[in-house]
């Protein structure tokens, strides 16, 4: 008797699982680290821009909607045609990282959705290439201005992604190329380029040498100028008294004619 009095509470019980099992989903949703999340209130305020719904597990009313955005860094490669300011057309590689800045993903949801990668950064990024690119020349772009171009798209996409809440981290020119004819004739042009800088180069080192060997010459001509002045005759009998007589004190036997010797010097005869 008691069993049939608990049976429509018991039945209500299981159709109660049953239901809030179904719309758990609905019930409950949970934010990964690198996520972040806003809430549309359905029948309330609308998109809540302002509050950001931090990681963990988090409970909400069936008829309101969370929206979950990665906040991590992603990356996007392109491939694209471009001209150069002459017109030439030239294939380049694009590789770009960036994220949306995490306590702002409720303004980019209110503009973009969560599509914004493919509404903003993407187009956005080709545009500024094309138009920074068609500043520049062919070769320019190939060789001797690459990191300027490179940086130059990057601060001009920088600009206009964090004007819409996206931090743009690199971009990077991953390869360039140009129509075979054209790469070779640059090539040739930049090989030329370098053989003529060693050239001068070569004569640079050859002009500094002459001038070393020139300087040295000088020096050694005006230093012996210098002795030869200052080698008087007085003064050469001095100095060749003072060598005979510090060759008389030595101890082997020798015999020095005073004034016998040229110009009036001593003279040694002998000795052992």
């Amino acid at each position: 008797m008691n069993n049939r009095r608990l049976l429509p509470f018991i039945i209500i019980g299981v159709i109660a699982l049953f239901v809030v099992a179904g719309i758990s989903s609905s019930l409950f949703f949970t934010v990964q680290a690198d996520e972040r999340a806003v809430i549309f209130y359905k029948f309330g305020q609308g998109l809540d821009k302002d509050h950001i719904v931090q990681p963990g597990f988090h409970m909400k009313a069936p008829w309101n909607e969370a929206y979950i955005y990665a906040v991590r860094e992603t990356s996007s490669d392109e491939n694209m045609d471009v001209l150069d300011k002459n017109g030439l057309s030239i294939h380049v590689e694009v590789s770009v990282r960036f994220h949306p800045i995490p306590d702002k993903i409720g303004y980019i949801h209110e503009k973009f959705n969560r599509a914004y990668v493919n509404v903003l950064v993407i187009p956005e990024m080709r545009s500024v290439v094309r138009q920074i690119m068609g500043r520049y020349s062919a070769e320019e772009i190939y060789s001797t201005k690459r990191a300027e171009v490179e940086a130059t798209i990057k601060v001009e996409s920088e600009k206009i992604l964090s004007q819409n809440n996206v931090t743009m981290v690199a971009l990077l020119i991953r390869s360039i190329q140009l129509p075979e004819q054209i790469k070779m004739a640059i090539q040739n042009k930049l090989q030329q380029e370098q053989e003529a800088l060693a050239y001068q180069f070569r004569l640079d080192k050859e002009r500094s040498e002459a001038e070393r060997k020139r300087i040295a010459a000088e020096g050694e001509s005006r230093a012996n100028n210098i002795i030869n002045n200052s080698l008087t005759d007085k003064l050469l009998k001095m100095r060749g008294i003072e060598a005979t007589l510090e060759l008389a004190k030595s101890p082997n036997s020798k015999v020095i004619v005073v004034g016998s010797g040229k110009d009036g010097l001593p003279m040694i005869l002998g000795g052992n």
